[in-house]
């Protein structure tokens, strides 16, 4: 007898935008880090060559914090649902740090606190790409991940411009006041961005229903009857998934990282005495060690927590190997361009390092506005893509949106005046676009919807290790090899997006029928 499964229903565009909408939170906050940590580093004291090794915060939490949520949150389900207690979760802690961080006293002081950010950002970013997968059919996913990196582009636009915004519009001080480090436009930007993160994201918590696993479970089987395989009726123990929620058992690292962050927020407002601020940052810092020690005892059903991630890891799908490749050459660039355009265009187009001089400040501020452009840019072209996509293929679609990435990146060399600049960074924005979207739309057709979150963390394994390759040798090429030019760094990142596009050619769309 045949049996007949159900496929997810189609989504209209208001479902797919109010699921999506967390993630201009998310973005908004991200851009406001990575437009402006290095300048807070190099505001409170740090030199030049060490700044991309204290960067290795935001790749070494990304390794070892996504596959651990996703790996939880595949297993979880309580009122909330899935992956949206992550999502609460990692906002509040995240909004927390960007609110501190800009009050820090030292740039070590800073540097814990770029590790919390980014270890809450990425709680709650892990669980938003595998909720494109639990939420939508395979027909839908280009568009649910373009929609994605619409709001991403939007939420980074309106991040990276706010510093230049409130600067230039409502005349807050870009310069330093007497006796400060960190001038105010600065910190009433981290201050919004810490609440549209949360806000943002509550929004998508409310307005979304998630799928039950019995029911991704028929999913699934509809999905694999619609490709044309053959179904086995019966699963095994070891793949059913688990309803059982496994999220009070990290209660108490939650309790102390957020108990960290609050101290340490209250610190920094009250003028207290620094020496405390050791106190607090421990505090913080033991919560997360907590949360992940508590991972690695536990695991639920199958055993051990990192076991299952390294069995995991072991059995992937092909595709997503061969997008690995891809992934390492396309995040080496990416981490050249966010580290070092800062400094490149400061010293060559504004002539300056000081980094209190109003040059320096205004050249930053621009630096932001760019950031800005190629963000908005990758928000105008995200719902073109899928269109472009339909026309050629995912692959094509990649391949040549990382080209042109690539050869961007390396013309801003050439450049020596601020407004040309906006030219390269389209292209780099076209090429972030298809970077958020194409690569997750190919690879989610590929996994299994009982473990879409742990293989989507273990996918992140494949944006981090070549952030924490260019952490390592960014700063000694420079030092050494480029005798300290900067913007040959960015040279270096477009040859590494180029390689990433060649690449593109040799990873399978298993849903490309052509």
């Amino acid at each position: 007898m045949n049996v007949i499964y159900r496929r997810k229903p189609m989504l209209s565009r208001w479902q797919i935008w109010n699921m999506s909408f967390g993630f201009l939170g998310i973005q908004f906050g991200f851009a406001l880090q990575n437009g402006n940590v290095s300048r807070i580093f190099q505001t409170l004291g740090a030199d030049i060559d060490n700044i991309p090794i204290l960067w290795i915060a935001a790749p070494v939490t990304g390794l070892l914090v996504q596959p651990i949520v996703g790996h939880m949150s595949d297993r979880t389900w309580n009122r909330l649902g899935r992956r949206r207690p992550y999502f609460l979760t990692g906002a509040i802690l995240a909004s927390l740090a960007l609110a501190i961080i800009t009050n820090s006293p030292t740039w070590i002081f800073a540097t814990l606190m770029l590790w919390i950010m980014d270890a809450s950002i990425n709680i709650s970013m892990e669980p938003f790409r595998a909720f494109v997968g639990d939420m939508l059919s395979s027909e839908q996913r280009t568009s649910g991940f373009a929609m994605q990196s619409f709001f991403i582009g939007v939420g980074a636009v309106i991040g990276s411009f706010l510093p230049w915004i409130l600067a230039n519009w409502f005349n807050v001080p870009e310069v330093p006041a007497e006796g400060k480090l960190i001038p105010f436009n600065l910190k009433l930007s981290f201050y919004i961005g810490s609440a549209v993160l949360l806000l943002a994201v509550l929004w998508t918590i409310i307005r979304t229903k998630e799928y039950s696993p019995a029911e991704l479970e028929e999913f699934e089987k509809g999905e694999r009857v619609a490709r044309g395989e053959i179904m086995e009726e019966k699963t095994s123990a070891a793949e059913q998934p688990e309803t059982r929620s496994e999220i009070n058992f990290y209660r108490p690292g939650i309790i102390w990282l957020g108990t960290g962050l609050i101290l340490t927020f209250i610190l920094s407002r009250a003028n207290l005495e620094k020496e405390l601020y050791v106190v607090t940052g421990g505090i913080s810092f033991f919560g997360l060690l907590q949360l992940i020690a508590g991972f690695l005892k536990s695991g639920g059903k199958g055993g051990n927590g990192l076991n299952s991630i390294l069995t995991d890891l072991k059995h992937m799908p092909k595709t997503m190997g061969q997008l690995a490749v891809v992934q390492f050459f396309t995040w080496f660039a990416l981490f050249s361009l966010w580290i070092y355009t800062t400094s490149a265009v400061t010293s060559k187009i504004y002539g300056t390092s000081d980094t209190t001089s109003l040059a320096y400040n205004e050249g930053a501020n621009w630096v932001g506005v760019l950031f800005g452009v190629y963000n908005g840019f990758s928000a105008l072209v995200a719902f073109l893509l899928p269109v472009l996509a339909k026309a050629t293929s995912r692959k094509m679609t990649h391949t040549i949106s990382l080209l042109v990435g690539g050869l961007s990146l390396m013309s801003i060399s050439l450049i020596s005046t601020p407004g040309l600049l906006i030219l390269p960074m389209l292209g780099i924005g076209l090429a972030w676009a298809s970077i958020l979207s194409m690569p997750y739309a190919i690879l989610t057709g590929s996994l299994p919807h009982n473990k879409m979150g742990i293989y989507m963390g273990i996918f992140n394994f494949f944006i981090v290790i070549p952030q924490i390759l260019a952490a390592s040798i960014l700063g000694s090429m420079v030092k050494h090899l480029f005798s300290g030019n900067t913007m040959l760094a960015l040279v270096s990142g477009g040859i590494s997006m180029i390689i990433a596009a060649l690449a593109v050619n040799f990873v399978k769309d298993v849903d490309d029928r052509r």
